[in-house]
């Protein structure tokens, strides 16, 4: 916990506070975070963990239930990594002026600070929430089955993973809103808001029959199915991978209804692989057909991991800051003018279809990372399905 007692990013806040001249408060969000959340949570988890430590026989220490008891409280790190990259890019852009460099240095030299740059200290909180996986288990390893402490570390261990992997998968996500971006630039007619003001993730996306009560016309549509909200295409007639855009449903006001096979009073039309979604509010429906039972199940599976994406979402407060939205357009903007389109070709993000959680593995940041990379964890790759690999059909674009 030297970080933590050095005071480290929190030193060079402290001075940049003093300095309004040089830094606005924007500015100093985007640099540092919540990392006074984390410097107050990590005070007290330390010293709760000092309390389990057993001076006098360490063998009989009992550090488990420690973790188990602040377990919610590690999610803070997830806000801090997921704003990580654009505080290396803020830096960056500062650090082009002599000025802030010898601002810094100064700052590290005040608190006599080890020689590493500011973006190195500003790493080590992503490193540490990255380690405690490691640490655990390597106590875990030497921990004698029959230790008081034995089934506590284990489950201590779970949860970090646990941790760990779900801040993973959020910079996975943020490293993807270009891809989601680049697609809706490529959607014809778009209308409303765009997809990343609500949303950061492509789940499910395919072709089903639908009919909208109380219109009741059949007709044939692309669906992507987002969290927070489901965007309905239409094919081209003739360039049948041209989508033009014909709305979107709500995800967070409608409940999914799988119905059997057979006749449905609403909609008086014969039913096979259907599922309704029922609006809770105004009593809308929309039926939908599946091809396939199996493509109904894919479906049904799709929608149940957006609710639970969007609730783990709420719990850990994550989402796409202004900042990273600006990003993603100014790429978009980029790769239209290098392409010489109005809007660019372009590929959603290539998740396969929803599953059962990956087993959770080790994620980690080797200790000889470079003080200006942005962190990155290791995970098993994800294997591409032939659905995936075959979505560039259903990618429209602009001549």
């Amino acid at each position: 916990m030297q970080w933590i007692r050095g005071g480290s990013g929190m030193g060079y806040l402290k001075q940049c506070r003093k300095r309004r001249d040089m830094f606005n408060d924007e500015q100093l969000k985007v640099i540092f975070g919540n990392i006074e959340d984390i410097y107050r949570f990590q005070m007290g988890f330390v010293r709760d963990l000092e309390k389990q430590y057993n001076n006098d026989d360490p063998h009989l220490s009992e550090i488990g239930p420690c973790f188990l008891e602040h377990q919610d409280g590690f999610w803070i790190y997830s806000e801090y990594c997921n704003n990580h990259l654009d505080a290396c890019m803020e830096l960056s852009k500062l650090m082009k002026d002599s000025r802030y460099q010898h601002f810094f240095e100064a700052c590290r030299l005040l608190q006599q600070m080890i020689d590493i740059a500011i973006d190195g200290f500003l790493l080590t909180p992503v490193q540490k929430i990255c380690k405690y996986p490691l640490q655990l288990a390597e106590l875990l390893k030497y921990t004698a089955q029959d230790h008081s402490d034995y089934r506590y570390v284990a489950a201590a261990l779970a949860v970090m993973r646990n941790v760990t992997q779900q801040i993973n998968e959020r910079k996975r996500r943020l490293e993807n809103i270009d891809k989601i971006a680049q697609w809706q630039a490529s959607v014809l007619d778009w209308e409303g808001e765009d997809i990343l003001d609500r949303s950061s993730e492509l789940i499910y996306t395919g072709e089903m029959a639908w009919i909208y009560q109380p219109y009741g016309r059949n007709q044939q549509r692309v669906f992507f199915l987002f969290d927070h909200q489901m965007v309905l295409c239409k094919k081209d007639l003739i360039r049948r991978d041209i989508l033009y855009y014909k709305g979107r449903i709500d995800m967070d006001k409608y409940e999914v209804v799988d119905i059997e096979d057979g006749r449905d009073d609403d909609f008086n039309v014969s039913m096979k692989n259907a599922f309704k979604l029922h609006n809770k509010e105004t009593e809308e429906i929309h039926l939908f057909f599946a091809k396939k039972l199996e493509e109904k199940i894919r479906w049904l599976r799709a929608f149940r991991e957006e609710r639970k994406m969007v609730q783990e979402d709420e719990k850990i407060g994550f989402e796409i800051s202004e900042n990273q939205k600006r990003q993603a357009a100014m790429t978009v903007r980029k790769v239209s003018k290098q392409k010489g389109v109005n809007s660019a070709r372009s590929v959603p993000p290539s998740y396969p279809p929803p599953q059962d959680p990956l087993n959770q593995g080790q994620y980690l940041v080797p200790d000889g990372i470079a003080q200006s990379q942005v962190f990155e964890f290791t995970e098993p790759k994800r294997s591409q399905s032939p659905f995936w690999q075959n979505i560039s059909r259903l990618t429209p674009f602009k001549k």
